[in-house]
């Protein structure tokens, strides 16, 4: 055991003492939440509407405060009927709204500019869900779990997901990569010591500092982004420790299978980065790829931690309803941990 401590207090000291990957490490999961929580949103705000109109009425009157009271969009003007499209051409508005006195009846028209097809849907969507407020039988929607449809509370567990399997991955492989470039590898492996102790030595460490960074990001997310505090913490903080663990193994597997640094971050970054991003259900939900992207998506770990995230922060559910992704995840960790550990003893 004093063997083993002194592994993990060398490789702890290491860390401690690169300043400059101690800070990358430590400022851009923050920079990182914040950008996303604060900086980047799905939300369209400020869509610009123009109202197209052959006559006044009390009925278009009403339909136009209607529209500046709107806090999503913007009321840009009154045209004649005739030129609502023109005025979309010219890129002076993002949408019309139609209005046509027929035989004493209203008649109403949505015309977008969809050449953004998410400003498009967006401005039909909210002009749609403003005229049927105004109708006879108001259609009443009730919006669970985001009621201010935040896109932070979307973003804050796919960032975590990303965040811990690529730094957990890249910091563990260049590390002990590093150690066999400079031949310290081999002088551990001909000392008494076993190459196990070695390997989990070295992991300690950076378990360690990826709670340290757990626990930043969390604070994040409940104080700055005002995700809802709950009494599901414990598992979100549970959960987040198999995921560090699984993403460490992978860390260590990718070190086995590799012998130089630029390698090993190529490996990490690029194959691990390009697929939580695109196939985890992090930014595009998974329901909407093809079948055999779906399928595919199935061995990324990230899908499994983001989707079990989600209903702990966001719909604050209990273990009940989480057991398959946490058995998923567990049986990775498994794999990849013996995986990993077989594969660095038999180069040893």
């Amino acid at each position: 055991m004093g063997i083993f401590l002194s592994l993990v207090n060398k490789e702890a000291l290491h860390i401690l003492r690169d300043r400059r990957t101690m800070l990358i490490t430590l400022l851009m999961p923050l920079a990182l939440l914040l950008l996303f929580g604060f900086a980047i949103s799905t939300e369209v705000n400020n869509v610009r509407v123009v109202v197209a109109l052959d006559g006044h009425s009390d009925q278009t009157r009403e339909v136009i405060d209607q529209l500046r009271a709107n806090e999503y969009l913007s009321f840009s003007g009154i045209v004649p009927a005739t030129e609502a499209e023109a005025v979309i051409r010219r890129g002076d508005a993002d949408a019309a709204l139609v209005m046509r006195q027929d035989k004493g009846i209203l008649e109403r028209q949505i015309v977008v500019d969809a050449a953004n097809p998410i400003v498009g849907r967006s401005a039909a969507a909210y002009l749609q869900g403003m005229m049927a407020g105004s109708a006879d039988s108001p259609v009443l929607t009730t919006t669970l779990y985001n009621p201010q449809l935040k896109s932070a509370y979307n973003f804050v567990p796919g960032i975590m997901g990303m965040i811990f399997i690529l730094i957990c991955a890249i910091m563990t492989s260049v590390s002990i990569v590093s150690e066999k470039e400079n031949g310290t590898m081999d002088l551990l492996l001909v000392s008494p010591v076993r190459p196990r102790s070695i390997i989990f030595g070295k992991l300690v460490p950076y378990f360690l500092l990826s709670c340290v960074i757990l626990a930043i990001m969390l604070v994040v997310a409940y104080t700055l982004l005002e995700i809802p505090f709950s009494a599901s913490v414990g598992l979100v903080i549970a959960l987040s420790l198999l995921y560090i663990v699984l993403s460490l193994s992978v860390g260590l597997l990718v070190s086995a299978l590799v012998d130089t640094q630029l390698s090993a971050l190529i490996v990490s970054a690029v194959l691990f980065m390009l697929p939580v991003i695109m196939l985890s259900g992090m930014i595009f939900p998974i329901e909407n790829m093809p079948v055999i992207l779906q399928w595919l998506s199935s061995v990324i770990p990230a899908r499994w931690y983001i989707s079990a995230m989600r209903k702990l922060m966001i719909q604050q559910v209990g273990i009940a309803e989480i057991l398959q992704e946490v058995a998923i995840l567990a049986a990775m960790t498994a794999l990849l941990l013996v995986a990993a550990v077989r594969k660095s003893n038999r180069k040893s």
